[in-house]
């Protein structure tokens, strides 16, 4: 294989690179990209090619992917006002129809555009090879499930095809009605179902910081629980790190946060000493 030219200018030292081909060869990596990040097209295009590099290299990768601004987008044009409990949008009927079809557009469109870089996927969602089963998270956020089954043959034989599944934070229950889940919930899910090596958050930050402000390259779960207990990580950042925790104590090797706006930076988290992130471990 010649990596010269396969790694993108920019990208991870080779002898680095080489190390960690094999260290990934016969194991699962799922990443979540998150819907902050996708608004910008040449981010999204950064991360097609990095998806595009990661299969040549000959890792096995599942992608969960969010949607929450082209949703937001979408329900603004209807003019459709929503309500957040615990940061989780209430869903009604109306609303669950919008958000269907927005996920399912954004899936086909990254599957496409993989397509037109010669890399083969698969689009996974609610009307198509659906592998979430969920139950309500709460009745109060209507049709918001929680993932309480996934099913791993499918994935499992998509990638014994050679092909990057790509999935929709959507759902079926029982009588098939259709539920939102959040990102990093269905992400979470799929990685613990299958027993990734890795889960990888991609979001538009760089990971956990200090309350210094300063980037952790690597933490243990029982420090960032100290961290959640005086206050040093807030807001939007502790459902990623619950998703995170909940992975790496029930056989996620580790998981990463990393900020999908800057360039690589998929590939620096995987191939490289220093990685790109915060790396959460057990």
């Amino acid at each position: 294989m010649d990596l010269q030219k396969i790694l993108p200018k920019g990208g991870p030292p080779l002898n680095e690179v080489n190390r960690y081909i094999e260290k990934y060869k016969n194991e699962l990596i799922v990443i979540k990209y998150g819907g902050n990040v996708l608004i910008d097209r040449n981010i999204f295009d950064n991360f097609i090619t990095d998806l595009c590099i990661l299969k040549k290299l000959g890792l096995s990768v599942i992608v969960v992917h969010g949607g929450g601004p082209r949703i937001k987008r979408e329900l603004d044009k209807s003019n459709i006002q929503t309500k957040f409990i615990r940061g989780l949008r209430v869903t009604d009927e109306k609303i669950i129809n919008i958000i269907e079809k927005v996920l399912i557009d954004f899936n086909n469109d990254i599957v496409s555009s993989l397509d037109k870089k010669s890399t083969k996927a698969i689009s996974i969602h609610s009307k198509n090879n659906n592998i979430i089963q969920v139950i309500p998270e709460a009745k109060e956020l209507g049709f918001v499930g929680i993932p309480n089954k996934i099913n791993n043959n499918i994935l499992l034989n998509m990638i014994r095809q050679d092909l990057i599944p790509i999935v929709s934070p959507l759902g079926l229950d029982k009588k098939n009605q259709v539920y939102n889940i959040n990102g990093d919930t269905a992400a979470m899910a799929v990685s613990k179902s299958v027993k990734s090596r890795r889960l990888l958050l991609m979001t538009n930050v760089d990971g956990v910081l200090t309350k210094e402000k300063k980037l952790i390259n690597e933490i243990y779960s029982s420090e960032i629980l100290e961290m959640l207990k005086n206050e040093t990580i807030t807001g939007g950042m502790i459902p990623k790190i619950n998703a995170c925790l909940d992975a790496v104590n029930n056989g996620v090797t580790a998981a990463g946060i990393i900020n999908g706006t800057k360039k690589h930076s998929c590939l620096w988290e995987i191939f490289s000493d220093v990685g790109s992130g915060t790396l959460i471990r057990k």
